[in-house]
């Protein structure tokens, strides 16, 4: 009976230090976002911004006004190297809770705005030709207090 205190104590002494500890950060989290990185086809950027402001756009603004994403951005810049992007994309969700079930509702989503599923394979399959997918992270905002 003697141990169940002792642990019970100790467990609630390391919450405690955990919280003390949180506290002092120089630092309060921030929405997250995820980051995609295009490598665009040489000569076909403006093509694939094309498609990006007929499509993509429209699909993200209505997003934004049904409240499953913050923002999105875009950032073009000179690639360093044949394997390299020149093309980032921004989306910025309120929390990490907004992922929950977040496919689903851009499924439904893109349904109404892009059309059937095979529209939207068409779509996908046409933005291979110009341009390549290097990765997608998701990364936490971190903010000076």
């Amino acid at each position: 009976m003697n141990l169940a205190k002792a642990l019970c104590a100790a467990a609630g002494l390391f919450l405690l230090a955990q919280s003390v500890l949180a506290q002092d950060m120089p630092y309060r989290e921030g929405s997250v976002w995820n980051v995609t990185f295009i490598k665009v086809k040489p000569g076909l950027f403006d093509t694939y911004m094309r498609d990006l402001a007929a499509n993509r756009k429209k699909l993200m603004d209505q997003a934004k006004k049904d409240g499953l994403i913050v923002s999105e951005k875009m950032l073009t810049g000179d690639a360093t190297g044949r394997e390299d992007w020149d093309l980032m994309l921004m989306v910025e969700y309120k929390n990490w809770a907004a992922f929950d079930g977040l496919s689903d509702k851009f499924r439904v989503l893109a349904q109404k705005m892009v059309g059937s599923e095979d529209k939207q394979v068409q779509m996908m399959t046409k933005r291979t030709e110009v341009r390549e997918i290097v990765g997608s992270k998701n990364f936490q905002e971190i903010i000076w207090k």
